[in-house]
């Protein structure tokens, strides 16, 4: 079993991580942001990917959005206010939206080839939901050979409802540590959003 080095905050900034060259922000749509559906942390998860995406954006890294269409009647059933994305896009040859159909972002979508093709190698993953979205498209990340960063700070879901005989409410902040930390130590998962840097991907 493999386990993540725990750092205090002093020592996370003497020991920056490298740069990534490429940012995945996940479903971070209307639904899953504001109203009553809303992530708890959904005002700190918002304000960690502006905050992100204004520096990857500075800084030429390739950034993606992935949108997920939901079924029919789905709080982000394609085409309703809830599917819609909740940060502005600024379309270009760094910024794109790739809607998926699976909670892993590279199931049935173009998401590996615009990273290959760019010359992506080390991806920081942001979004919703934790424990579904972001953890499967970060594991699909780095199986394939990609260096992963998912900060701590920028990734939420919902609570865990209680289940009578089984647990209480399991909090939604305890769910992201844990979905998180079921990646392995080969994702960086302890880095806050603040600590992530950027740069343009090789083939840029």
């Amino acid at each position: 079993m493999s386990q993540h080095a725990e750092t205090t905050p002093a020592a996370a900034n003497a020991l920056s991580p490298p740069p990534v060259d490429a940012l995945i922000v996940v479903d971070v749509q209307s639904a899953f942001v504001t109203g009553d559906g809303a992530v708890p942390a959904a005002a700190r998860l918002v304000d960690r990917t502006t905050d992100l995406l204004a520096r990857a954006r500075r800084d030429g890294a390739l950034v993606v959005h992935l949108q997920n269409d939901g079924p029919p009647g789905a709080e982000d059933e394609p085409h309703t206010p809830g599917w819609e994305l909740h940060h502005p896009v600024e379309p270009g040859p760094r910024e794109l939206v790739i809607r998926k159909p699976h909670d892993d972002g590279f199931a049935e979508t173009r998401l590996g080839g615009v990273l290959t093709d760019a010359g992506v190698r080390a991806v920081a993953v942001c979004g919703v939901m934790s424990e579904m979205c972001v953890q499967a498209t970060a594991r699909t990340a780095l199986a394939r050979g990609y260096r992963v960063v998912v900060p701590h700070d920028a990734h939420a879901t919902q609570d865990v409802p209680a289940a009578p005989g089984i647990s209480e409410v399991v909090p939604a902040a305890t769910v992201s540590r844990v979905a998180a930390y079921a990646l392995g130590s080969d994702a960086e998962v302890t880095v806050r959003a603040s600590e992530v840097t950027f740069t343009s991907p090789a083939a840029g």
